[in-house]
This record gives structure tokens, sequence and C-alpha cells, in this order.
């Protein structure tokens, strides 16, 4: 592989939230690299059609998936976790909501680590701690960390923009920080969400829904600079040039790389 990558996506958060939680870690990630707080993700906006589009740069009306029901695409379009592995590379995913297991199709990763996040504290530091664990043991070439008390235990649980909420916020950007610190000089980072929310859901077409923020650290990105017009359908395409893997014909997204 060219270069290495980690993503790591937090479920539900909203870029309001995102600078209210008063964690002083989310001004030095925006400092050191680039960002957007008005990246836009697809509709619905739930988050298996999201996280479909994420790693197929296509709308759900394309890849299928319209609910949190995965559906087998009728018209297969490779993902990114497809693309990285029939180029050689290996693949980690760690995840605390089951259904993102069908992110990418059977025997594409090396590595699929689910826990069930209601049935721990703090289960983003947990997945975080495996995810790390791997990282060091096996330096793969790309890791996908999910992130999901954000959304279910702070959105769903109390409400979008409720203290428990930015709590949850908060806690995340402090795994981000643990990956940033043990991993930055290895790998390219990118953090984003998936979707927003408003009161106790998400779904809708309301701009609190359908905004998202994204912070892009590493050497391909200019520190500090804010970008725009920024899609979810935009990461698979900048990972895939990032790690210099094919980027397929019917993904729709930008790469979002400087000098591409």
């Amino acid at each position: 592989m060219k270069n290495k990558v980690i993503l790591i996506s937090i479920d539900g958060m909203r870029p309001d939230g995102l600078m209210q939680c008063g964690n002083p870690i989310v001004k030095e990630l925006m400092q050191q690299g680039s960002y957007t707080l008005t990246a836009q993700t697809v509709f619905p906006s739930v988050t298996l059609p999201c996280h479909m589009s994420m790693f197929h740069s296509v709308t759900p009306e394309r890849h299928g998936t319209t609910t949190n029901a995965y559906a087998p695409q009728v018209r297969p379009i490779d993902g990114l976790c497809e693309q990285i592995s029939r180029a050689g590379g290996v693949c980690g995913s760690f995840f605390g909501w089951e259904p993102i297991r069908d992110l990418s199709l059977p025997g594409y990763l090396q590595v699929a680590q689910y826990m069930n996040a209601y049935s721990f504290d703090h289960a983003d530091g947990i997945l975080t701690d495996q995810a790390l664990t791997y990282i060091d043991q096996v330096q793969p070439d790309f890791v996908f960390l999910y992130l999901v008390d954000t959304d279910e235990k702070g959105g769903h649980d109390v409400g979008w923009m409720s203290d428990a909420y930015l709590d949850c916020i908060s806690y995340a950007i402090d795994q981000v920080k643990r990956v940033v610190d043990a991993c930055g000089d290895r790998y390219t980072i990118l953090v984003t969400a998936d979707h927003g929310g408003h009161d106790r859901m998400h779904g809708t077409d309301l701009p609190e829904d359908m905004t998202i923020p994204m912070i892009f650290l590493g050497k391909e990105f200019e520190p500090g600079k804010e970008l725009s017009d920024v899609s979810i359908l935009d990461l698979a395409p900048t990972i895939a040039t990032i790690m210099g893997v094919p980027i397929p014909r019917e993904w729709e997204g930008n790469v979002l790389v400087k000098g591409e």
C-alpha cells in the first residue's frame, strides 16, 4: 500500500455538538489537519444506509440499503474494503453495533471485532483499546473504528445536544486523540460522522440530521484548512487515493486530497 489509513466514525455526531462538547482536543485536531463542519450525508440519514454510502461512494438508491436492515445489492458495487483487499491490503474493523458487519462482503476483512455497546460502560473506549492492540500487533493497512455511544446512549436515550450527548462526543474525541497519539506518525487518520440528529431521532432531511463534521489528519492535508462542498460520498475515493488503490468507475464521490 502507498499509505495506511484509519477511518473513525462517531455515530450521530453533529457539528455543533462537536464544537460545544467542551473538549479542547477538538480545536487541536482542527489545527493539525483539514476539516469541515458542513459536510453532507445521504438521505435517509440513517446509520446503515449512511455507512454503506461512506464505504461504496454511492447514494442509498444505488446501493439498495435504505433502512438499518442490510439489502444485498442488485447491481453490486465494490466497496472500500473489497478494493483494498484485492490490492493486497490488510483490513480490520471494530464496531459496537452488529449491522456494521455488512459494510464489506465476507472474506475481505482480516479482523471483524464486534461488541454490544449496551453491555458495557464506555464501550467506545474498549473498542479503541481493541483497535490499538490490533494495530500494534499486525500493522494493518486499513482500520475502521466505529464509535456508537454518541448515538445510542446520548442521542436516542437522552436527546441530541443534551449534556449526556455532549459528554459522549467529548469521550469519543478522547478516543480519537488516543489513536492520533499512538498511530499518527504511521497512519493518515480520518474522523467523520454518519449523520446528525434532533430531539431523540434522525433520518429526516433536516439540516440537523444531514450535516456532519469531518477532520482529516495526515501529510496529504493542509493543517488548519477548512474544506467546503464535502460529501460523505467523498470518503471512499479519498481513502483509496491515499492508499494507492484503484477507484471503481461506479463511485460518485470526489477526492479531497490536496493536489488531486
